[in-house]
């Protein structure tokens, strides 16, 4: 017998269009999950958002205010995919009404932000999962796979990186993303949050760190309308940018491995390029979001010159079979959205936590806020 499940999306920008999609598509690739998503609203303070939202995706009802969410008796599920300084007053608050909670990185804007929501799903016994998407990918899992079983020796250091061009425009209108009240650290929270999540996934706790910041557009026009996105602006007043536009940081892991994470907003010339190399006393892996359905594997007896073989992910790489039935064709970032409905309708279900969870969030959010003290500071910081 499948149950359904009344859900919600809180804001509706680029990423709850992805939710809603993710939702629509769960149950065609995962067909013996027993639940099926049930759109019940949608809540976006921009008029008219929402209204085109259900019109496309057929939610039951709209609102401009996400607390008509939490006071609904129909909805079991929320999806808070609103601005970053949103996301602790709307996730604390849902938890708090019982509803489980799928919510994007970073989860707010510092550690105590991250903590509180986890403490009020704890409290609540509501079930929560996080956005941290790229771990998905069947590659990865892949790769986390090879990590584990030692076919890679000892794991000796790794490197982390994560660059876009989306704000690399000097026109690129000056929204929350840019402000330190609501924007956060900046490429900390946007992209890093995922290099450390990344990071701890395939090596275990990160135990301190150093970090080097830097905005390299320091000033950008204020829009004069609604923004969706990466909107661009021209004419409006100035205003100063008061987050990073770039970091890098050495890192120490747990284990004694050594890593490196960078990340930029403002690379010209690079389009999510993201991806990971990990290197062990054995044998290596390479991955690049961009071939997702690629892992560069390195790995015998022979140390030096010994080659790397191209792997072309398939079934029985995480969850790849459930969207192509065999190796090398290409899956996109939306399906690794659908892994993560997935995970998160099975948590809610069966009441144990799949995929990453709220503690993965304080555990980014608090490397994040060390990076920030770090690179004020110009010291090593300690995460324990």
């Amino acid at each position: 017998m499948v149950r359904t499940l009344g859900v919600a999306v809180v804001g509706f920008g680029w990423m709850g269009r992805v939710h809603s999609q993710a939702y629509q598509r769960v149950g065609h690739h995962f067909p013996q999950l027993g639940v099926r998503p049930e759109l019940v609203v949608v809540a976006e303070e921009v008029p008219g958002r929402a209204e085109e939202a259900a019109a496309q995706f057929g939610f039951a009802s709209t609102t401009r205010d996400w607390r008509e969410v939490a006071a609904d008796p129909r909805v079991a599920a929320v999806s808070i995919t609103a601005p970053n300084f949103l996301h602790r007053e709307i996730g604390v608050a849902m938890a708090e009404a019982g509803k489980h909670l799928w919510i994007e990185k970073p989860v707010g804007l510092t550690a105590e932000d991250a903590r509180a929501v986890a403490e009020a799903v704890a409290k609540t016994g509501v079930r929560g999962t996080v956005g941290f998407n790229y771990r998905n990918a069947p590659a990865v899992a892949y790769a986390r796979e090879l990590i584990a079983s030692g076919e890679l020796g000892t794991v000796t250091h790794v490197r982390v990186r994560l660059f876009s061009d989306y704000a690399a425009h000097p026109d690129s209108a000056l929204t929350w993303r840019y402000e330190r009240a609501r924007g956060g650290g900046g490429v900390l929270g946007d992209l890093a949050s995922h290099g450390v999540d990344l990071a701890r996934f395939l090596l275990g706790d990160i135990e301190s760190l150093a970090a080097d910041t830097a905005v390299f557009i320091p000033e950008r026009a204020r829009p004069t309308g609604a923004t969706a996105g990466h909107t661009l602006a021209t004419g409006g007043e100035l205003g100063p940018v008061e987050n990073e536009d770039y970091v890098n940081c050495l890192l120490r892991f747990a284990s004694g491995a050594r890593g490196v994470l960078e990340a930029s907003r403002v690379s010209v010339g690079e389009q999510n390029n993201y991806g990971f190399e990990v290197h062990g006393t054995k044998g290596a892996v390479f991955w690049d979001y961009r071939r997702m359905g690629e892992l560069g594997v390195g790995h015998g007896t022979s140390y030096q010159d010994q080659p790397v073989s191209t792997v072309f992910v398939g079934p029985g790489h995480g969850e790849y079979g459930a969207f192509q039935p065999g190796a090398a064709n290409a899956m996109g970032y939306d399906d690794l959205k659908v892994i993560e409905a997935r995970n998160f309708l099975r948590s809610v279900t069966e009441g144990t936590s799949y995929g990453p969870t709220l503690e993965d969030a304080v555990h980014s959010a608090t490397a994040l806020d060390a990076m920030s003290r770090s690179a004020a500071q110009r010291t090593w910081v300690s995460l324990g």
